[in-house]
Order: C-alpha cells, then sequence, then structure tokens
C-alpha cells in the first residue's frame, strides 16, 4: 500500500462518498448483476441503497477510510440487538425501486446465517477499481483485525467465494455458503477472538460445526437474534 495513504475514522460528510465507492466496488460483481440486471441503472440503485446503510453504521457501527477515499470498511456493532434503518422499508422501495424483491432476498438469506451472539459485523470492504492492486484490501483488513482484537468478540462476514484467501489470511472461517435464487454463491466468514482462539460465534438454526477432536465449540455469550 502507498506509505501517504492513512486510514482514518469516517465522518459524517464522508457517508454519500462511502456509499458510491462500495457501489462502484461492486458494480461488475455477479452480485450486483443479479440485484440489478440492467447495468444502466445499476450504480444508482447501488449507491441510493448502500446510503441507507452506510448511514446507519453511523449509528450503529463504524466506518473507517482511506485519506484519499479509495478504500472503505463498514460494519455494525451487533453487541446487542440493533434496529432496522429509520424508515427502511420505505426508503429501501425509493431507492430501489423494481429490484426491491431481490435486496429483500439477500438481505433474508444472509440475515438468517449470521451469529445470533454478540458479534462484530463487517458489512462492506471494498476498494474503488481505479486502486486495486495497490494493497489496500490488505490494509484496511490488518488495521480492522487490530481494532477486532482490543474488543474480543467475533468478526463475521458475508464475501465472494473468490476472497476466500485475503480474509483466511486475516483469521477469517468458512461457513456454510449461501446460493442466491438463480443467483451467485457467497461466502459467510467468521473470525474468533484472537486472545480466545476456542471460542466460535454460533447460530441455533446453524450450529457451529465440532472441532476435529469431535468437541464441541464454547459459545462465547448469550443467543440473541439481531438483523
Amino acid at each position: 500500500m502507498d506509505a501517504d495513504v492513512r486510514i482514518r475514522a469516517a465522518r459524517w460528510a464522508d457517508k454519500d462518498p462511502v456509499a458510491a465507492l462500495i457501489a462502484a466496488a461492486l458494480h461488475s460483481t455477479p452480485l450486483a448483476a443479479w440485484l440489478v440486471p440492467d447495468p444502466a441503472l445499476r450504480r444508482r440503485v447501488l449507491t441510493d441503497v448502500l446510503a441507507i446503510w452506510v448511514e446507519h453504521a453511523m449509528f450503529y457501527g463504524d466506518s473507517h477510510v482511506t485519506d484519499d477515499l479509495t478504500a472503505a470498511t463498514v460494519g455494525f456493532h451487533r453487541y446487542r440487538p440493533i434496529p432496522p434503518p429509520a424508515n427502511y422499508r420505505s426508503r429501501l422501495a425509493d431507492a430501489a425501486g423494481p429490484h426491491v424483491d431481490r435486496f429483500d432476498q439477500l438481505d433474508t438469506l444472509l440475515s438468517a446465517s449470521r451469529p445470533t451472539e454478540p458479534h462484530y459485523h463487517l458489512a462492506f470492504l471494498a476498494v474503488h477499481p481505479d486502486a486495486s492492486g495497490a494493497g489496500r484490501a490488505t490494509a484496511m483488513l490488518t488495521h480492522h483485525r487490530s481494532r477486532l482484537d482490543r474488543i474480543d468478540l467475533p468478526s463475521w462476514t458475508d464475501t465472494t467465494t473468490d476472497a476466500h484467501t485475503l480474509y483466511t489470511r486475516h483469521g477469517y472461517n468458512p461457513r456454510p455458503p449461501v446460493t442466491l435464487p438463480d443467483g451467485p454463491v457467497l461466502q459467510p466468514m467468521r473470525r474468533n477472538p484472537g486472545s480466545r482462539p476456542g471460542t466460535w460465534p454460533s447460530n441455533r438454526a446453524h450450529p457451529a460445526a465440532p472441532r476435529p477432536d469431535g468437541s464441541q465449540p464454547a459459545s462465547s455469550g448469550p443467543a440473541m437474534r439481531s438483523r
């Protein structure tokens, strides 16, 4: 990564540029094409929907960016249940238009696979296509990992299958994949707290797999359902 690029907490004024950045990173992916098949509309719809979630993270999570706004992370503090974004249904309908059902399907499927216990939810890691290959994704995940290890909680993310290697290098382990109807396969992944490598997040509907020795992973806290 370029030496002059620094990572900082996103400000309120960054929320729209961050939404646009994530939309640019997603635009050419199979997931984006499944959500919004028309490429002429795709970037605008993605940006408008993402703006809802980036704004929500300012209240119930956090966002970090490079100083040049070419890379960003957006996550949620799911340490307890959090509400949906304000006026979410009407705002999503306005933003997604005729594609709202696809966004609903995506949210339903991914929510069902997430841990029921307190955890950090890394919702987005994005690098602008013009800045790809410069190490920004690795730098952002390294920065993210250092913050996670201070709070000692599991982390969860949903990514594309071609990003396995990057996330695995940062301690994430794959969970059962999620196949979208007539669409791409997404890969949920989890990361254990750095200081408690034997603790795993669980989901009653999707329990953690036994360890190789046959024992069951320990629970990291009381089970809860969050969005």
